[in-house]
């Protein structure tokens, strides 16, 4: 479900942790937005740190890390989500929902305090970093000039860059993003630039979906097939 529009699809996850312990959708489900929040909130350190040092992409790297620095506000913010919340089931159509809404809201809360968001984002960020040294590592078995930090600002840069368009899996934008900075700077060839963005997706994206494939393919023998009837409340 990584290669869903910004993840959504990730919400699978919920399903699968409610077929097994018979936890509640709505309060499973704000644990993939915080993972989304923590994902983002490594990524833009890791850019941010290299859009200062080579002084390319800070206004979209700020602006997209103040966006997440005001949700993490808000959603800490217990009098304004609560505002928002009861505004938002006056509209007709959440209006049965309310009582699951406030339910996904306490688990946001809880897990956006500050140790756990903390630890989240720590563990996230070592994880980013090994994705940001695998991209190092193609690219110096490709002969490319360049140091870690440039490698993990860019592939941090190109994979914020492909998020925020909602894209399945960022697919298209962040591989034009790769090849686009490594050509832009002269680093590398088209060709050798078009390679090492393949062998870093296929690595890092695709490898992870194949994982995913066969894991559901083994849950369903275990548990039975998943439906869409099966993800009501």
């Amino acid at each position: 479900m990584s290669v869903t529009p910004g993840k959504m699809g990730e919400l699978l996850k919920s399903y699968l942790v409610k077929q097994v312990s018979g936890e509640p959708i709505s309060k499973t489900a704000p644990i993939i937005l915080v993972e989304r929040i923590t994902d983002f909130i490594s990524l833009i350190l890791v850019a941010l740190a290299g859009a200062y040092i080579f002084d390319y992409g800070r206004v979209v790297v700020i602006v997209v890390g103040l966006f997440f620095v005001l949700l993490v506000i808000i959603i800490s913010n217990k009098s304004i989500s609560f505002k928002l919340i009861s505004l938002v089931g006056k509209i007709k159509i959440f209006k049965k929902f309310l009582s699951n809404i406030y339910n996904a809201y306490e688990s946001s809360y809880i897990l956006l305090k500050p140790k756990p968001l903390f630890l989240m984002s720590a563990f996230s960020l070592t994880s980013w970093f090994f994705e940001c040294l695998g991209y190092y590592i193609i690219l110096i078995n490709f002969k490319v000039d360049v140091s870690i930090i440039w490698a993990s600002f860019s592939y941090a840069f190109a994979t914020i860059v492909g998020a925020i368009t909602m894209l399945p899996g960022g697919l298209g934008v962040t591989e034009g993003s790769l090849t686009f900075l490594l050509v832009e700077n002269e680093l590398a060839s088209i060709d050798v630039s078009v390679a090492s963005t393949f062998l870093i997706r296929a690595a890092t994206l695709w490898f992870a979906v194949l994982v995913g494939i066969i894991s559901v393919l083994s849950y369903q023998k275990r548990f039975g097939k998943i439906t869409v009837d099966n993800f009501q409340e």
